[in-house]
């Protein structure tokens, strides 16, 4: 069994490409798989491993950017490996959206727990907002939210602008990062009643009954488990070799699909020649597990 932790911490960071190389060679070391980005406004990752591995991870990211608590962290299981590697990544920012933030700056007033965000958004007055991506939204979300249908986050605050100030907003997404730099924006522009789901929507499906939920469908998590249901339990979808999105159940029904070929999104946008390449990728996938080996470019989604 594998612990999958997700977590992110604003504090200032200096020397980054030292931290980078540290970092990446204290998780080769002891095999923890998964990314973590770190800028100089803090850390943002989800990596996997053995219990014990993972507490080590933990307590070294602590000691290291020197700080006592994750200003947020999920945990989940996983009967297997969700991560191919790991990877350490410099980035100008842990959430991308043109502003830097610091630690004093979060609104941590604006954070519901679950049973709290449940009463909000029954509200017919509150603005619901998914800050996920399109195809994260199509896979699960809450009832009456609204998705902004922006697929890169630094183009968010064009929809935000667009706001009455005067409504109140309750936002979510799947860990909260993306919540936290939504809230202090919207805060800065003269927004008063502004929520967000903290922990975002695995600390909803790990601590609400399916049957007191307001969510409808599954999460999609960004490793090889693809979604997860209440109770963080492993979900239905599969991903796509052709085009590396989401596949439900349904869309593997559909004439469109082929295994490490293709599927209803992509069937009619991808070439003849890349679908016999796909095709012969696959055919080389089935033949290295015929004979128990792993194909070299083999990628298993769960």
């Amino acid at each position: 069994m594998f612990k999958v932790l997700g977590f992110y911490k604003f504090i200032k960071i200096k020397s980054l490409k030292k931290n980078k190389y540290f970092l990446q060679k204290f998780l080769n070391l002891i095999n923890i798989r998964g990314t973590i980005i770190i800028a100089k406004e803090g850390l943002n990752g989800t990596i996997s491993g053995r219990l014990k591995d993972i507490d080590k991870t933990t307590k070294k990211l602590k000691s290291l950017f020197s700080f006592k608590q994750f200003d947020s962290s999920n945990e989940s299981k996983s009967k297997f490996q969700p991560f191919h590697k790991s990877k350490v990544k410099i980035k100008n920012e842990i959430v991308p959206m043109n502003l830097t933030i610091n630690s004093k700056e979060r609104n941590t007033k604006a954070h519901l727990e679950p049973k709290e965000w449940n009463k909000l958004i029954k509200n017919k007055n509150t603005h619901i907002i998914d800050t996920r991506k399109p195809f994260e939204y199509k896979i699960g979300t809450f009832k009456k939210s609204v998705n902004p249908n922006v697929n890169n986050f630094r183009d968010f605050p064009k929809y935000l602008n667009k706001l009455n100030k005067n409504k109140s907003v309750a936002m979510f997404c799947t860990g909260g990062i993306r919540c936290e730099k939504t809230s202090v924006y919207l805060k800065n522009k003269g927004f008063k009643n502004i929520y967000q789901l903290n922990g975002g929507i695995l600390n909803y499906l790990k601590k609400i009954k399916k049957k007191e939920s307001l969510w409808k469908g599954e999460c999609f998590v960004f490793d090889n488990r693809i979604s997860l249901k209440h109770g963080l339990k492993l979900g239905s979808y599969s991903m796509c070799s052709g085009c590396r999105m989401p596949i439900s159940i349904k869309d593997k029904r559909s004439k469109k699909y082929e295994e490490g070929v293709s599927c209803p999104n992509c069937y009619d946008k991808i070439t003849e020649t890349q679908k016999s390449r796909f095709r012969m990728r696959q055919s080389q996938i089935y033949k290295a597990k015929q004979s128990g080996k792993k194909y070299i470019f083999q990628k298993e989604y769960k």
